[in-house]
């Protein structure tokens, strides 16, 4: 008698029928419209996982929520909207700019890995250390030279000038520096070679 009196007293009461009702509607529109609703949140989100994360915290959002359901809109609007809301708040919650592990591949089309592209393209401090000392050397057998060759070979190859300039500012002719160049690169290299 007791069960019977609860099982009326449920049918009686509007809010338990309601929240009853929701949970069916809740229940057709997820089995329905479950594709639809992950795919709105990866167009948010773009990432599988966390699209399917958005999907689930948003469907367990709604059945917590459920009697704040009103039935002036369709359950499909409602739960479309919770899922976006869920799915912004996955996008809030990233970081700013995406982990990339080293180990990883750079396409699956490519064995190759993320720290091979990475790679340091500076110089070594090895090679900054051999090219402190040829740069040391260089001064040093510059200063062999004659003025004039010296001169010749400070503006041209040292700081990369054309045959022209290098011309007008030692006020000689452009053979003249070439030939000048060449001498003083030959005496350079002569130097190098016994060093």
């Amino acid at each position: 008698m007791q069960a019977q009196h609860a099982y009326i007293g449920t049918e009686l009461n509007p809010v338990v029928h309601s929240r009853e009702q929701n949970a069916m509607e809740l229940q057709d529109a997820v089995s329905r419209y479950l594709p639809a609703l992950y795919r709105r949140a990866y167009r948010y989100v773009g990432d599988h996982h966390d699209a399917e994360d958005a999907v689930q915290d948003a469907l367990l959002s709604a059945y917590k929520h459920l009697d704040q359901f009103k039935a002036t809109a369709k359950m499909t609007t409602w739960l479309t909207t919770i899922v976006t809301n869920s799915a912004l708040t996955q996008l809030r919650k990233r970081p700013r700019h995406p982990h990339v592990s080293l180990d990883d591949h750079m396409s699956e089309e490519q064995d190759q890995f993320v720290s091979e592209r990475l790679a340091d393209v500076r110089p070594s401090p090895e090679d900054e250390c051999v090219r402190s000392d040829m740069h040391g050397f260089l001064t040093q057998f510059l200063s062999e030279l004659s003025p004039s060759l010296r001169k010749a070979v400070q503006l041209r190859d040292v700081d990369g000038m054309t045959t022209s300039e290098t011309a007008r500012i030692l006020g000689v002719p452009d053979g003249t520096v070439k030939s000048w160049v060449s001498r003083g690169r030959s005496k350079l290299k002569r130097l190098m070679s016994a060093r």
